[in-house]
């Protein structure tokens, strides 16, 4: 079974479970936020700040497949952590470490603070990527081993394009 998905126009890391005992303690750790994340994004345009934390609340429009800013009452409680990693020419390549996983927050939180994911279309990119992409990575993935208990970090590689290359 998959353990941890990605939307659909997103590379990088998925994993998968060969048992139903191994599928239920890595859904275990993720529920108990054992997991850490990192992705990478190329954004339009720079944050306010070098760094810092997104705490908004989202909704899922389930007829547009899309997630809202909303308040406390209606939406999930939605928290990341970014920093600006490199200047590019004409954007900005972001380090992004979800404590939450909503559905396409880290596009919708970054939409709402004016960095559209390039490629990304639903949440505000000028247009399109030609392969139909969004530059969003997910990038590493960080866990102690359910059974063994031995640290497992796992790293994407980046995709073969221009833009990704000048973020190396």
């Amino acid at each position: 079974g998959t353990i941890h998905r990605l939307d659909r126009p997103t590379s990088g890391i998925v994993l998968y479970a060969r048992t139903s005992k191994a599928l239920s303690r890595m859904n275990k750790l993720f529920r108990e936020k054992e997991v850490k994340k990192t992705y990478w994004a190329v954004v339009e345009q720079s944050p306010s700040n070098n760094s810092g934390t997104l705490e908004q609340y989202l909704k899922k429009n389930e007829k547009q497949n899309k997630s809202y800013i909303s308040n406390k009452n209606e939406g999930k409680h939605a928290v990341l952590d970014y920093k600006i990693l490199k200047k590019l020419e004409n954007y900005y390549h972001l380090e992004i470490k979800p404590k939450t996983g909503r559905h396409h927050q880290i596009r919708a939180q970054l939409s709402s603070i004016g960095c559209a994911i390039k490629g990304d279309l639903k949440y505000g990119a000028k247009r399109s990527n030609k392969n139909a992409s969004i530059d969003l990575l997910a990038r590493n993935i960080e866990f102690l081993h359910p059974i063994k208990k031995q640290k497992i970090i796992i790293t994407a590689p980046v995709p073969s394009n221009k833009i990704w290359k000048s973020c190396c």
